[in-house]
């Protein structure tokens, strides 16, 4: 099954899916350098839900948010890789800097962010707690981060 999805497509899986009264999770994010912190971090983002979906940035999209040398994975290798997670089942690719627009076409049931996210600062919270829906902060995995994997292969 091809798990890259447009919004087009999600949305009308997304629909078919809660007919069976199956719950949507959401979270986004950049995923450069996927490392143990973001798998456990999506491990944990599957078990608030039925279905995970992952808006994930698209390239010139990590260039905006993170500066000129990122992301250092591009959007393809991205894509594949958290595809080939097993509790991962779509993947929407977005170009704006935050993923407003996808958290209101889709209206997920739950929206997940990292621990260092304030509920009240998240993205789509008060479009998701309208629709009666959760918004969820999952703690981070201590010592995990692209950022300082990449400054730890620098300093190599």
């Amino acid at each position: 099954m091809n798990k890259v999805k447009t919004l087009r497509e999600i949305k009308k899986i997304v629909s078919g899916l809660r007919k069976k009264r199956k719950r949507i999770v959401f979270t986004n994010g950049c995923f450069d350098i996927l490392h143990y912190g973001h798998i456990k971090y999506l491990e944990k983002c599957k078990r608030l839900g039925n279905i995970l979906v992952i808006g994930l940035n698209n390239d010139s999209s990590v260039k905006k948010i993170k500066g000129k040398n990122r992301p250092v994975t591009g959007e393809k290798e991205r894509i594949a890789i958290l595809s080939a997670l097993e509790f991962v089942d779509f993947v929407v690719l977005f170009s704006d800097k935050t993923p407003e627009k996808l958290i209101k076409e889709i209206g997920p049931d739950i929206l997940v962010k990292g621990g260092d996210w304030r509920v009240k600062d998240i993205v789509g919270a008060k479009d998701v707690k309208k629709r009666l829906g959760r918004v969820v902060t999952v703690p981070f995995v201590k010592g995990y981060s692209t950022t300082r994997m990449i400054k730890r292969i620098k300093n190599a």
